[in-house]
């Protein structure tokens, strides 16, 4: 055992550990509990029942454990008698082993042009394809410059071709609409649930 703990003991590295690395502002831990009565849980998972503040704070200390509060909008709140470090540990990793699963979703965007070939469509659908698999959103735009803006109608039919190239992987998430000088529309991963 480390010389801090036994010469601040595991409430006071509990206090200066949390003053250090904040946690969130709903977990109590011994005496920081305003509420009178508490449900309280023993640290073997076992409900001990209602008791007052006070008698819980007595029981954790006989145990050398923290009194935790670990559901504060419960009527009466449910308390536990823990290691708080310990506690405190499993929430930080189980937070990191959610934020690993998680997956962001980037939008990429592929730039087409009024007057593209059929087989340059088909280049630019096949990358933005593998955008889509790959799980991001893909943004198609088409700039008009200068007289090309009398040609709306043929960047719609190219709009049109694209979506209908991607549509095995695809779904269109916002049709294609103007911006200005551009013609822009949003293309999201086929959902398979």
């Amino acid at each position: 055992m480390p010389a801090f703990f036994i010469a601040y003991g595991m409430k006071t590295y509990a206090k200066l550990t949390q003053e250090v690395l904040p946690i969130s502002k709903e977990t109590r831990i011994n005496e920081e509990i305003r509420d009178k009565e508490l449900r309280v849980i023993d640290e073997t998972g076992e409900m001990i029942g209602i008791m007052s503040r006070d008698e819980a704070l007595r029981l954790a200390e006989e145990k050398k454990l923290d009194l935790v509060n670990i559901s504060p909008n419960a009527k009466p709140p449910v308390c536990k008698i823990l290691d708080y470090g310990k506690y405190r540990y499993e929430m930080q990793k189980r937070e990191k082993e959610a934020k690993k699963k998680q997956k962001t979703m980037q939008v990429k965007e592929i730039r087409l042009s009024t007057f593209i070939e059929d087989h340059d469509i088909q280049v630019k659908a096949k990358t933005a394809c593998k955008f889509l698999e790959d799980g991001d959103k893909v943004k198609v735009s088409l700039r008009f410059r200068g007289r090309e803006k009398d040609y709306t109608a043929r960047g719609r039919e190219v709009m049109d071709k694209f979506a209908e190239v991607c549509s095995e992987v695809s779904t269109i998430d916002k049709k294609p609409t103007f911006e200005g000088r551009s013609l822009t529309m949003f293309l999201a991963p086929k959902s398979d649930k």
